[in-house]
């Protein structure tokens, strides 16, 4: 019998991969046995760094430099996996810019741009690029990377919130579109989880938020890697469409 959550014989793209969220969800598909595809836009250094890390545990990968939110970049971009690794069967949609708070006073329109080029306009380029290879095998996961921040509809953060609520409703546009392809698409919408860009936030600010966590811990990188990991499988075959909180129940009702 095949093990719970294989992926063997597939082949996964984590934008943003490099570190952070993107990273821990990239280690977990390539551990369950997925060829993965690891993208990164500018650090070289520390791609190279986590390519090392990944072949040293045995998982099969290569490294891509690509800016996602560009239409010739993406195209090269999986022209060069699919003649690396293969066509693609797994596609998670993680890559970020940075997110700073601010009234709306203080933005001007070029910083909401650059909040939807990522999570609306990136999205879709990569997924028109993926789906004629997964439409004739009928079968595909898509898997977007939200916040609970739309939910919760944060104050002073208009642009990055506004982006994340057009990417739910993209996401569960395509899970209708696709499932009679066997696409599934889903999303998973984190918490707070410090990563490594989260190092020089003030710590009354970490705490307070930390005390509103229902299960009374922080989130870690494995626990949206875990959800990631699910959703690619075949175990959620039936799956689409939906918006999964990993959050320790902050969203709860």
């Amino acid at each position: 019998m095949t093990a719970p959550f294989s992926l063997n014989g597939r082949v996964a793209l984590v934008t943003g991969s490099t570190t952070g969220l993107g990273k821990a969800m990239a280690f977990a598909l390539g551990r369950s046995g997925a060829a993965v595809a690891l993208n990164f836009h500018s650090n070289s250094s520390r791609a190279e760094t986590t390519r090392k890390e990944f072949q040293e545990a045995g998982i099969r990968c290569a490294l891509f430099q690509a800016d996602v939110t560009d239409e010739g970049a993406v195209a090269l971009l999986t022209r060069a996996i699919t003649m690396k690794l293969g066509s693609l069967d797994i596609l998670v949609l993680n890559a970020t810019p940075d997110q700073p708070q601010g009234t709306i006073e203080e933005y001007d329109w070029a910083f909401y741009q650059v909040m939807l080029d990522f999570f609306v306009k990136s999205p879709f380029l990569l997924t028109q690029a993926c789906l004629p290879a997964m439409k004739q095998r009928g079968r595909g996961r898509i898997i977007t990377i939200g916040s609970e921040v739309f939910r919760r509809g944060t104050g002073n953060f208009s642009a990055y919130v506004a982006a994340k609520g057009a990417q739910a409703g993209w996401t569960r546009s395509m899970a209708t579109e696709l499932a009679p392809y066997g696409i599934t698409v889903n999303m998973i919408s984190p918490g707070w989880i410090p990563v490594e860009r989260h190092g020089k936030d003030p710590e009354a600010v970490k705490e307070a938020y930390r005390k509103t966590i229902p299960i009374g811990r922080w989130g870690v990188p494995a626990d949206v890697a875990g959800a990631a990991l699910f959703l690619a499988s075949d175990e959620a075959s039936f799956i689409t469409g939906q918006d999964i909180a990993v959050n320790g129940g902050v969203t709860v009702g």
